[in-house]
């Protein structure tokens, strides 16, 4: 029996600047431990990705550096908005991405933020930092495969 993608799959904030900065080797789901206003928040799209990452600490994966925008309607019980959060993982993966991350050169990024039914997700990828001449060799890539799909859709409109 095919599993029923859900509808409530929305992404709520993408990282599109690691793509650039990253080679993305490996790519995971992880949940996060989030406050109520924090979760409103995310709910309104005021959250940023840029620049944050994820490190371990104490045998746990936490996010940093990511951008929960004060809930407005919140009284005494807001969030500091760059506050570290827990991601919740299964331990092999922890364990898989803590060593990778240890290794240099490596960093663990948040690549997307989403809801998934009712619970709020993040996709991390394992990357390794471009240099300034691989961002040049993937611009000329995606320059010739966009020349190539035209060609073809001239090609066949003829």
């Amino acid at each position: 029996m095919k599993k029923k993608q859900s509808i409530n799959n929305k992404v709520v904030s993408s990282n599109r600047r690691a793509n650039f900065d990253y080679e993305i080797i490996d790519r995971i789901e992880a949940g996060l431990v989030l406050l109520s206003s924090e979760v409103k928040s995310i709910r309104l799209n005021r959250v940023s990705l840029n620049g944050s990452y994820a490190f371990p600490f104490n045998g746990e994966l936490w996010l940093n550096n990511a951008h929960i925008a004060t809930y407005p309607y919140s009284t005494r019980n807001n969030h500091d908005p760059l506050r570290s959060r827990k991601l919740l993982l299964k331990k092999r993966d922890l364990t898989k991405f803590s060593e990778i991350a240890k290794q240099k050169g490596y960093s663990i990024v948040p690549l997307k933020l989403y809801f998934s039914g009712h619970y709020a997700k993040v996709e991390l990828g394992v990357g390794r930092g471009k240099r300034n001449y691989d961002k040049r060799q993937s611009e000329r890539d995606k320059e010739r495969n966009s020349e190539a799909r035209a060609a073809i859709r001239r090609a066949n409109s003829y």
